[in-house]
């Protein structure tokens, strides 16, 4: 009897590792064996392999259904399947680097803060948080510098008090994010003359350098400067107001942050960017991602994140 069962041998159990199995029927399309050893059944035909599903689940965008529906399995088996795949979060850090950081939202307190070199475009330290603050973005500077990275610059979105906390190092404010906050007093198409000749002015801030930027700004603001004192009155209490005050606040941000928004020309040898738009790339591409695996916890949302990362990194 065991002498013709082994004329059907074809498959090593993979519950013994033992070589004596035999043909037992069909299931789901697919031949069944039987191990002659311990006496379990599997299926045959291609095994599920558990680094080949997390690979169509993160970059094929495969959601669990569809992975269930192509392996004919149960949803609960590719997710215990994808669960058990280990992700170490292992790459080469420069010597030096030129930091670009920001913050993107996944929820209302669901944040991801990364660092990256702009030179080699590899995600140094990245950090969960549940409010983008400056004590956060310290302690990522400092552990960077802890594991031996020596910082040449930073790139940043120029965030309230922020680079009070880096005198040492040169800073360099995103020209893009500068641009933003100028377009949310003005808006995109500004009425009065004033607002749009600073808003243009504003758009070709990556045209000019500091020097020429500040004298232009200087001749806007003698230009303009009764208007923008123009002052409004309640007749019944008396009290008064600046009448433009958005045009103010625009006029303002350009004026505290024109120190640091030319950090770049300034270093040109240290290649510092001046946006951080390809970080800003980066959350984009990571998020039409996550787009496909609606309901994740936030266990998985990490594990996910966490790859997504390390594969981009290790480009």
């Amino acid at each position: 009897m065991f002498a013709r069962n082994e004329r059907h041998e074809s498959k090593n159990c993979p519950f013994c590792s033992d070589k004596h199995t035999k043909k037992n029927g069909r299931k789901l399309g697919k031949q069944q064996y039987q191990c002659l050893a311990c006496r379990r059944q599997f299926l045959g035909g291609k095994r599920l392999n558990n680094q080949t599903l997390w690979t169509e689940y993160t970059q094929g965008k495969q959601t669990y259904q569809q992975l269930a529906d192509k392996y004919h399995c149960s949803l609960k088996t590719i997710q215990r399947r994808l669960d058990k795949v280990s992700i170490e979060y292992q790459v080469k850090r420069p010597k030096t680097a030129n930091i670009i950081m920001d913050t993107t939202y996944f929820g209302r307190t669901f944040g991801l803060m990364v660092f990256m070199d702009n030179t080699t475009k590899t995600v140094l330290y990245y950090a969960i948080v549940s409010h983008e603050t400056n004590s956060a973005y310290k302690q990522g500077i400092d552990h960077l510098a802890s594991l031996g990275v020596d910082i040449q610059s930073i790139t940043c979105d120029g965030r309230r008090g922020l680079r009070t906390l880096f005198t040492c190092t040169p800073c360099q404010m995103c020209q893009f994010h500068q641009i933003q906050i100028v377009t949310r007093y003005l808006t995109r198409r500004p009425k009065n003359i004033a607002s749009i000749e600073l808003r243009q002015l504003a758009l070709n801030i990556i045209q000019l350098d500091k020097t020429a930027f500040i004298k232009r700004l200087d001749h806007w603001y003698l230009t303009h400067e009764a208007y923008l004192s123009e002052r409004s009155t309640n007749e019944d209490t008396g009290r008064t107001w600046y009448t433009h005050k958005r045009l103010r606040s625009a006029y303002r941000s350009l004026r505290t942050n024109s120190n640091w928004l030319f950090t770049y020309r300034e270093y040109e040898h240290l290649d510092i960017p001046n946006t951080t738009n390809f970080l800003e790339g980066l959350f984009s591409e990571l998020k039409r991602q996550l787009h496909s695996h609606h309901g994740l916890n936030e266990y998985r949302k990490l594990r996910f994140i966490k790859d997504f990362l390390l594969s981009k990194s290790l480009k």
